[in-house]
């Protein structure tokens, strides 16, 4: 890079009709009288906007601009440069992959700084670009209060911070405190905590005397380290400014989202707070948008179960169904069914509440109940789109489900979701919605049930013999020839003996004979009979085959499956 890139940046932007030749030399005066830098003294006599001159430098250098504010950094990744060389060159280390460290800085075209940082820590650096002021924000934020969420506890002194144990603190108040350096680290610190964890929600639950916070990892809350009851508003106010909520509010539920970025991973985050006896009760869902869509195989089908479905799935017209509680992993079904039937030949059109993941190629619309954009209004117009497929996010009622079946009759191939135990139940459901029961035999196709179940752990994975009741609640006898796992226990599964998860599942395909048992209002378990005896794999069944392939545990399968 040039060493005189101070000069070729105002004359850069002359070049691009940006500034005018006379705000360069007025400027440049300005900067040398005040021995400041040529950038700050063009946004500060606002001849150009910060972001504007960012981006600006971003396309002439060819380097990335990252938004700090919307990044949260690893402390270990900070501790990588010293604060003194930090600040003396006005940056901020974000993120490291391998041997590569990438820093934010104020003059990305500095060499003597890319040369002493590069030594110092013996990584190559790449440099980025961002806003003075987001610059200066983060070296006060991540240097100001540096370790381990004990340790800056540890360093908050509740007097000069202005909060006390069992003192409300006034709404004004309030939103400066939660603008303070220490109060966004130790946020940060928490929401960093559940993105290295691999957590799916954070919840910060007030109590009488503490403030409770839990991680869901892998379908399970686990407690962690939690800060004092004093804090509780400063940091639940500071999330909900986050996610663009009223402080202000602490009466009635609000709900809000927020995205940021975390060891280059974009998260996007769901923020739902709900007022209780002793304080708001604030749930944060985590979505990593960045990870991979998976395929039918890597959520869990087994060869039959996949040429079953792969058949289900490429037929022209009906309803599938995927049935299952909140957080089994329906969408993530869902997804990779439209991923394995999307062809430039098909029109696929989606909507749901919320969109998780942008698919390439799928028209996907997101409800708001605001301007009556349910999904049976958002349906009616889809069918004006001249749709071959669509996916409802949920059958929440009798008037959603009779647009989708009224679709599927009319030639569309219509996905959605039920909440109900196993694949059966999912015909009564309907039926309870006031489906007319020869409507829903002569529209649904097929329907999936399914459930999450954790999987062993590799690192601390061991045989072992299971006792007869486990094998009893399993519905095994002893006498079958399985080598049985379990997980001992280790750092990288949190000594729980799992670590991830993977689907069973349970898929009952229509024929005459249950359709039939449909139109005459046959009970349920006849319908369940008929569908076994028709080959339907049960919920249960399938994760015994887990267990065969040494995947679970018998104790994981009875845990999802003991309703059965």
């Amino acid at each position: 890079m040039p060493k005189k890139e101070r000069k070729s940046l105002g004359e850069s932007l002359v070049e691009e009709g940006i500034i005018t030749a006379e705000q360069l030399k007025e400027a440049q005066a300005e900067a040398m009288r005040l021995g400041q830098r040529l950038r700050g003294v063009l946004v500060k006599m606002g001849f150009i906007a910060e972001e504007d001159l960012v981006a600006f430098l971003s396309d002439k250098l060819g380097l990335p601009r990252i938004e700090l504010d919307n990044y949260l950094i690893d402390p270990k990744t900070v501790e990588l440069v010293p604060e003194v060389l930090a600040r003396k060159y006005e940056l901020i280390p974000v993120l490291k992959i391998g041997n590569r460290l990438t820093c934010a800085m104020l003059d990305p075209w500095n060499v003597l700084a890319l040369d002493e940082i590069r030594m110092k820590t013996n990584l190559t650096i790449e440099p980025a670009v961002a806003t003075e002021s987001e610059i200066k924000k983060a070296l006060n934020q991540y240097y100001g209060a540096r370790g381990s969420m004990e340790d800056l506890i540890k360093s908050i002194d509740a007097k000069k911070l202005g909060v006390e144990e069992g003192r409300e603190i006034d709404t004004k108040k309030l939103q400066d405190i939660v603008e303070e350096p220490v109060v966004i680290k130790l946020v940060n610190l928490i929401i960093m905590k559940a993105v290295k964890e691999e957590a799916s929600d954070i919840h910060i639950e007030p109590e009488e005397e503490i403030l409770r916070i839990r991680f869901r990892v892998d379908g399970m809350l686990h407690e962690v380290s939690s800060p004092p009851k004093y804090l509780q508003s400063t940091i639940i106010s500071r999330i909900k400014i986050m996610a663009s909520l009223d402080i202000a509010e602490r009466r009635k539920p609000q709900d809000g989202r927020f995205a940021i970025k975390a060891e280059g991973r974009e998260i996007d985050v769901r923020v739902s707070c709900v007022p209780t006896v002793y304080g708001e009760n604030v749930v944060l869902r985590l979505l990593d948008t960045s990870t991979a869509l998976l395929s039918l195989k890597d959520i869990g089908f087994s060869e039959e179960l996949f040429e079953k479905y792969q058949k289900l799935v490429s037929r022209p017209h009906g309803i599938i169904l995927v049935t299952g509680p909140t957080g089994c992993g329906k969408t993530t079904t869902l997804y990779a069914s439209l991923d394995k039937i999307n062809t430039v030949e098909k029109n696929i059109i989606t909507i749901e509440d919320p969109v998780e993941y942008k698919l390439q190629g799928i028209r996907q619309i997101q409800i708001n109940p605001k301007v009556d954009l349910t999904f049976a209004n958002g349906l009616r117009s889809i069918l004006r789109q001249d749709p071959d497929i669509m996916m409802v996010g949920e059958m929440r009622d009798s008037e959603t489900a009779e647009i989708a079946i009224q679709a599927a009759l009319t030639g569309h191939l219509v996905f959605s979701t039920l909440h109900t135990n196993d694949a059966p139940s999912a015909i009564t459901r309907m039926i309870d919605m006031r489906i007319e029961p020869y409507l829903v035999s002569s529209s649904v196709i097929g329907i999936l049930a399914q459930r999450l179940v954790r999987t062993i752990c590799s690192e601390c994975r061991e045989k072992y013999k299971p006792s007869k009741e486990a094998l009893k609640d399993i519905g095994l006898s002893g006498e079958e020839k399985i080598d049985f796992y379990k997980g001992k226990g280790c750092p990288k599964c949190r000594h729980t003996g799992y670590k991830g998860r993977i689907a069973i599942f349970e898929l009952m395909l229509m024929d005459d004979k249950i359709r039939n048992l449909i139109t005459d209002k046959a009970p349920l378990d006849d319908i369940r009979k008929q569908a076994q005896s028709s080959g339907m794999i049960t919920l249960k069944e399938n994760g015994v085959q887990k267990i065969r392939e040494g995947l679970t545990t018998l104790e994981e399968v009875f845990r999802v499956t003991q309703e059965e």
